[in-house]
């Protein structure tokens, strides 16, 4: 019994890799190409030599098309407008991951230098959360939408709620 469920691991783990390699090694380019030389040999007619297929062009258009990033420079001031050090920063985007393309909400914590000042690079471009926690000071946290390469974001954290 083990056996067969051993034998129906391994078929199922090659009948994926089928679908997800052949892509990979019969690029559409060859079979593009091979179908108008089919077609003019068959016809006995001297076909003129043919220019790159628009499907390469597609590929150079997808490696063009990775997320374009944003540089951030977050800025924590006090209502003063005082800097706030050893602040910490949380900055949450949306990450494309896996094999089916799902998204997940990659995190990246940091820390405020004495100015205040935090700089994040290479974060894509769209929604970012963007959370400070320091001691002494109401939490922020906000949605930001990015669309341009670089971006400065200041944030004023307010005083902490009085408690009773």
């Amino acid at each position: 019994m083990k056996r067969l469920t051993g034998r129906y691991r391994v078929s199922s783990v090659l009948c994926w890799l089928a679908l997800f390699a052949a892509p990979q090694i019969f690029p559409s380019t060859l079979l593009a190409q091979a179908a108008p030389q089919d077609q003019s040999s068959t016809s006995g007619q001297s076909a003129a030599p043919q220019s790159q297929p628009p499907a390469q062009s597609d590929k150079k258009e997808k490696k063009s098309s990775e997320p374009a990033t944003v540089k951030l420079r977050i800025e924590v001031t006090t209502p003063d407008g005082k800097p706030v050090g050893n602040a910490s920063v949380y900055v949450r985007f949306n990450e494309t991951v896996g094999l089916f393309h799902k998204n997940k909400l990659a995190e990246m914590s940091l820390k405020t230098n004495q100015d205040g000042s935090v700089k994040v690079t290479d974060v894509p471009q769209g929604k970012i959360l963007i959370q400070v926690i320091a001691k002494g000071w109401h939490t922020f946290g906000k949605w930001y939408d990015f669309e341009t390469d670089s971006e400065t974001v200041q944030i004023k954290l307010e005083a902490p709620p009085h408690w009773y």
